[in-house]
């Protein structure tokens, strides 16, 4: 299993920036794919971004061109930099290490609140 720590979330007007962070603990593998989730008021959860140990990016449409996903192997480290922040972003968000069939990692979530 993976223990994963995040931070960063909180209050921006729109058009603000903000960072989220996330540290994993644990053994994490080659094949790990880190990302971010995002779960809003009576939606269901839903990809933002997710990034390979090679670099290779995932992007949901709605984010591409605002945000940026970053990662360090070294400190087993993911981080959404969020650009342009609309509204429609707030949500929960949620730090995801994926390494089926091994195991899928959450973190306990961060609060991104967007006002209009």
């Amino acid at each position: 299993q993976v223990l994963l720590v995040e931070s960063g979330g909180g209050l921006v007007q729109a058009g603000g920036s903000l960072r989220l962070n996330c540290a994993a603990s644990g053994t994490i593998f080659n094949i790990a794919v880190m990302g971010w989730y995002r779960q809003a008021p009576g939606k269901e959860r839903e990809l933002v971004a997710a990034i390979t140990r090679y670099g290779t990016t995932n992007y949901a449409d709605s984010v591409k061109g605002r945000f940026t996903i970053s990662r360090d192997n070294a400190k087993n480290t993911v981080s959404l930099q969020m650009n342009s922040l609309k509204p429609e972003d707030t949500a929960v968000y949620y730090c995801n290490v994926d390494q089926r069939p091994f195991n899928n990692n959450w973190g306990q979530g961060t609060q991104v609140t967007v006002s209009s």
